[in-house]
């Protein structure tokens, strides 16, 4: 019987020892599982204002403001496709040249010295923007200029001017509809492009762009419901105009306290600016998102932040290249030496060469030292061969390996 009484009590001991390790394995989990739940691997943002001339600086300091914070938060330029269809920073209206204030007393410059517009004045155009959102651009295009997302990506899209029910105008001249940003959406999702997407719309009656939205993963802000207008916010008198919308202004309020590590969630930006500060009301959709917005961050769409996972575990790294192996006389295996093989002197060749003459038939390109074309055929006429002649010039350029045309070495060039 003690025998048996010790195995209990050792049991019970391995047991007790065993359980904060257990307890541990599952926090670790949850947080993995956590941290990981989203899906995506990188983050995109679109920002757009769609207004032009002076009396809208407001648009262009809300879209600036939002790209202001993204890139804070850790999306690089690279990811970023930046619209402004007016530049009030440059505009001769302005009074501090090269700057776009969003507070008054000019106390933020959101315009700084790292700007990068990829779309600017009349580039900014309703066909360009859905193009942009289904990558139906031209080869020509720059990478700079694409939004090379995939099923991987959260996509952060921002707009901003002046719309209507239903609409938002481009620039005073076109207008793209709810059911065509609703279908270019849907092409995104049918084409792989986005994992998860956050639409934020400020403008009047901007509830009405994101009600005929049907993509699966879709979130969607806007500022106004239908039948109200967006408010502007913050007049200046030194300036001579208001510098921001009410609606984006609370909303950069609150991403000035979001930081990289934050845990602010979807449902905490719901409350940015309630009817009390707006005096429009702002309203949100999200039966189409998948997940609860209470467990999506701010920063799965507003930052990117690397998702690492932590592991105890050893990893045995190996070489993809294989080096080359040779067997000696003796049977034993011998391993070769990889050398770099010999650069280009191009030392040499800049202090040696003073021209390199390629010409054809129909055309002819003299040494900088010949100035005259007499005298620069002249040896070629007589036959004789001096340091300036043609040949001489073509054996130099053997003897150091340049690359040369043999058939018309002794071709001589027409004058």
């Amino acid at each position: 019987m003690d025998y048996y009484n010790l195995m209990t009590i050792c049991a019970f001991i391995n047991l007790l020892v065993s359980i904060p390790q257990a307890y541990s394995n599952y926090v670790e989990d949850k947080q993995s599982w956590t941290v990981f739940s989203s899906g995506h691997t990188n983050n995109w943002a679109v920002l757009v204002c769609t207004s032009r001339f002076w009396f809208n600086y407001r648009h262009v300091a809300n879209t600036l403001s939002v790209y202001r914070s993204v890139k804070r938060l850790g999306i690089p330029d690279s990811h970023i496709v930046l619209m402004l269809a007016d530049d009030m920073a440059c505009n001769y209206r302005n009074p501090k040249p090269a700057t776009v204030f969003s507070h008054k007393n000019m106390e933020l410059n959101v315009y700084g010295d790292d700007v990068e517009v990829d779309y600017r004045g009349y580039e900014v155009t309703v066909e360009n923007f859905l193009r942009v959102l289904t990558g139906r651009l031209p080869p020509s295009t720059p990478r700079s200029k694409r939004l090379l997302s995939d099923d991987r990506s959260n996509i952060l899209i921002y707009l901003t001017g002046h719309g209507g029910n239903g609409f938002l105008k481009f620039q005073d001249s076109e207008e793209i509809s709810n059911m065509e940003l609703a279908d270019a959406f849907e092409q995104m999702w049918q084409k792989r492009r986005y994992n998860e997407l956050l639409f934020i719309i400020d403008t009047c009656q901007g509830a009405s762009m994101y009600e005929r939205f049907y993509s699966p993963n879709l979130m969607a802000l806007a500022s106004s419901q239908v039948g109200e207008d967006s408010l502007s916010h913050q007049p200046d008198l030194a300036i001579g105009v208001h510098l921001m919308d009410k609606y984006t202004f609370y909303l950069l309020e609150f991403l000035e306290e979001v930081h990289p590590a934050s845990q602010a969630n979807m449902n905490d930006l719901f409350k940015v600016c309630p009817q009390s500060q707006c005096v429009s009301t702002p309203g949100h959709r999200t039966d189409l998102f998948q997940r609860d917005p209470g467990s999506v961050l701010i920063t799965d769409f507003f930052g990117s932040v690397r998702k690492v996972e932590i592991t105890k575990d050893t990893i045995h790294l190996t070489s993809s290249v294989k080096p080359p192996i040779q067997r000696s006389g003796s049977g034993d295996m011998q391993i070769e030496s990889l050398t770099y093989v010999d650069q280009l002197p191009v030392a040499e060749i800049i202090h040696q060469v003073t021209a390199l003459i390629y010409y054809d038939a129909d055309f002819a390109c003299y040494p900088p030292s010949l100035t005259d074309r007499k005298e620069s055929t002249a040896p070629l006429a007589s036959g004789k061969e001096t340091s300036g002649s043609w040949p001489e010039m073509f054996r130099r350029a053997n003897a150091l390996g340049l690359p040369t045309l043999p058939a018309l070495h002794h071709k001589t060039p027409k004058i």
